[in-house]
C-alpha cells in the first residue's frame, strides 16, 4: 500500500514539472519572436538611414562643387573688373602724357563715366514709363470691350498696335451703303464707346473714315470716296460731341478714302473690311517729351 502511494506521488511530481517547463518554453519562444521582429525593424531603419546618408553625401559634394565653380567665376569677374579699371586709368594717363587731351578733358571723361550709372537709371525710368503707358492702354482696351459686350468681331475690333489703341467699326454697322447717316444700332455702340472715353478726359482721339476702292458716282451731296470718308468721320464726331458730351477740343475728324486699306480690295470680304470707321486714341507725345526734358 505504501509503495503504491509513493509511485503515484512521484508520477504527479513529474507531470507538474513537465507542465511548468512547457509554459516557460512557450513564453521564451514568444519573447524571441518579439525580439526578432524588433531586430528586423531596426535593421530596416538602419538601411534607410544609410541610403539617406549616401544621398545627402552626394548632394553635399554637388553643392561643394557648385560653390567652388561660383567662387572661381566670382574671382574671374573681379579680376576682369579690376583689369578694366586699371586699363581705363592707364589709358587716361597715357593720353594726358601724350598731350592728346588736357587734364581738364580727362577729368570730364571721368565724370562722364561716373554719370553712366545715372543715365542707366534714367533709361530704366523711361522703360517704366513706357510699360506704364502700355498697361494703361491695355486697361482702356479691356474697358472698351467690357462696355461694348459681345458683338461680332467682323463688326467691331479693338486692339493695341505699337502702343496705340485702335477701335475699328464696320460701316455695315454704322451707315447705309453710300450714306453718311448713322444707324440707330450704331448710336448705341458709339454711346458705349463714348462712356469709356469720357471717363478719360485727358485722352485725345481721331475719327478716321475709310472706304473700299469702288468708284463713287458723284451726286449733289457726295463727290467721291474722299468726300464720303470725311463726311462719315465728321458725322461720328458731331454725334460724340452733341449727343454724348465729349470735349470737341479732344477730337479730330479725318477722311482717308480708299488709300489706307487693311485687306485686299480684290475680294468681297476685303472690300467689307476696308469700309470702316476707325477711332485712334492719340499718344500724348507732349507728356513724353516733357519727361525727356527733365531727367530724374
Amino acid at each position: 500500500m505504501n509503495v503504491r502511494h509513493l509511485f503515484f506521488s512521484a508520477l504527479a511530481l513529474v507531470s507538474l514539472s513537465a507542465c511548468v517547463s512547457s509554459k516557460k518554453f512557450k513564453s521564451a519562444q514568444a519573447d524571441y519572436q518579439q525580439l526578432e521582429s524588433k531586430y528586423k525593424t531596426i535593421e530596416s531603419d538602419l538601411s534607410e538611414c544609410a541610403t539617406e546618408k549616401a544621398t545627402l553625401a552626394r548632394q553635399k559634394e554637388a553643392c561643394e562643387r557648385e560653390k567652388a565653380m561660383l567662387a572661381t567665376k566670382i574671382n574671374e569677374l573681379s579680376d576682369q573688373v579690376e583689369f578694366l579699371k586699371q586699363n581705363n586709368n592707364q589709358s587716361l594717363k597715357q593720353l594726358e602724357a601724350m598731350s592728346v587731351i588736357s587734364s581738364q578733358q580727362a577729368e570730364s571723361i571721368r565724370k562722364s563715366m561716373d554719370n553712366m550709372g545715372a543715365k542707366d537709371a534714367y533709361i530704366q525710368t523711361l522703360q517704366q514709363q513706357m510699360a506704364k503707358k502700355d498697361s494703361m492702354n491695355m486697361a482702356l482696351v479691356m474697358n472698351l470691350k467690357g462696355a461694348i459686350g459681345n458683338l461680332d468681331d467682323q463688326d467691331i475690333n479693338i486692339k493695341v498696335d505699337k502702343g496705340v489703341v485702335y477701335i475699328d467699326i464696320s460701316d455695315k454697322l454704322l451707315f447705309q451703303s453710300g450714306s453718311y447717316d448713322i444707324t440707330e444700332k450704331a448710336k448705341v455702340v458709339l454711346g458705349k464707346v463714348a462712356t469709356v472715353l469720357k471717363n478719360q478726359p485727358d485722352l485725345e482721339f481721331m475719327v478716321e473714315g475709310h472706304t473700299d476702292n469702288v468708284g463713287f458716282t458723284s451726286s449733289s451731296a457726295i463727290s467721291d470716296n474722299w468726300d464720303l470718308s470725311v463726311k462719315r468721320a465728321t458725322t461720328v464726331v458731331r454725334l460724340l460731341q452733341k449727343q454724348y458730351g465729349l470735349d470737341p477740343t479732344k477730337m479730330v475728324a479725318a477722311g482717308r478714302g480708299q488709300y489706307s486699306p487693311v485687306a485686299d480690295n480684290a475680294t468681297k470680304e476685303g472690300k467689307a473690311a476696308n469700309r470702316r470707321t476707325r477711332i485712334v486714341v492719340l499718344p500724348q507725345l507732349d507728356q513724353f517729351f516733357k519727361l525727356l526734358e527733365t531727367p530724374k
